[in-house]
């Protein structure tokens, strides 16, 4: 029994005329048998899922950088914060949730070591946007350099996640909403629990129009674009809660993100991954054969080396290129 059926007749029946069904995909770049069991979104979101580039995202900087204690957020746990913003607006619009899912799962894999400070970092050789990189990731680099073979729409919606882009799809549309409430409520709760800022810091506008918490302001974020969105052709927050996003960022970057202590470090990695490049650029022979046989520059070569490690592996290279060791008989 193709059991994918039972899928496809759900989503023509129930789905909004406004979401990604299915069937409807534009396809892969190579066919593929299908699944008798999975739709291809479906399929592409347990692909994502079981490659070793999110697997990494544990190990790879959110914002802050080498945090002492066990609750701050790192790539993956905000991937997964994400996928389940996502995924509740997805549902509550009628939109297409498997489709949501494998973009919100994979829109961050290209992320370097110490995030944003790495992308600095590498930007100074050549142009890199973890956006791009992990278009690139799920194109060419994963699956031992074969690439996974996605949906047209579940690489725009990766490819376009960033407020300056613009995904093709609802879905895309969504995740690119769900990545911005989900960083500004999460980035708040990690700098509160790190003594960087208070609750009582927030401007009282905030605590009046969005919430008092981290549960609130979310759930607040999250109902304003359901109300504003449902039985509409495009998705997005109200006028005016899109200043309360907006405003909350703009909080963030002067208060988190620019001169506050969990930021000190942050240049010490951005020498340490421009270290790197160029120890890499010049020993080209020392990355892995597979990225060296790729058709591709070799600035993209030790960009693709780089920015999938992992924070603690990119120190242990880095550790293990400078630091003399012990020498005994």
């Amino acid at each position: 029994m193709e059991y994918n059926l039972i899928t496809y007749e759900y989503e023509d029946k129930y789905l909004s005329p406004y979401a990604t069904k299915a069937r409807d995909t534009k396809g892969r770049m190579f066919p593929m048998t299908p699944c008798p069991i999975r739709t291809d979104f479906q399929r592409d979101r347990d692909r994502i899922l079981h490659c070793k580039s999110f697997r990494r995202l544990k190990h790879k900087t959110q914002v802050f950088l080498s945090p002492e204690g066990d609750h701050y957020r790192t790539r993956l746990t905000h991937t997964l914060e994400v996928s389940q913003i996502a995924r509740t607006i997805a549902r509550a619009l009628r939109m297409n949730e498997d489709l949501t899912e494998a973009i919100a799962l994979g829109h961050d894999l290209g992320h370097t070591p110490y995030g944003h400070a790495g992308e600095r970092a590498l930007n100074c050789f050549t142009k890199f946007r973890h956006n791009e990189q992990s278009l690139r990731i799920v194109d060419k680099l994963e699956y031992d350099g074969k690439g996974m073979n996605l949906c047209f729409e579940v690489r725009d919606g990766i490819l376009n996640h960033p407020s300056d882009c613009t995904p093709c799809t609802n879905e895309g549309i969504i995740v690119s909403w769900s990545d911005r409430i989900a960083y500004i409520n999460h980035d708040i709760d990690d700098a509160i629990h790190g003594g960087i800022i208070k609750e009582s810091d927030i401007p009282d506008i905030y605590h009046r129009k969005v919430g008092t918490s981290h549960g609130k302001r979310i759930n607040n974020m999250i109902l304003d674009i359901i109300n504003h969105s449902f039985g509409k052709k495009d998705v997005s927050p109200s006028p005016e809660f899109l200043e309360y996003i907006n405003g909350l960022r703009e909080f963030l970057f002067e208060k988190v993100y620019f001169n506050s202590p969990a930021k000190e470090e942050e240049s010490k990695a951005i020498d340490m991954i421009k270290y790197l490049f160029e120890y890499y650029y010049n020993h080209i022979e020392l990355i892995p054969e597979k990225l060296r046989e790729m058709d591709s520059t070799k600035e993209q070569k030790v960009c693709d080396h780089i920015a999938g490690m992992s924070d603690r592996y990119a120190v242990m290279t880095y550790e293990n290129i400078t630091i003399p060791k012990n020498w005994g008989l």
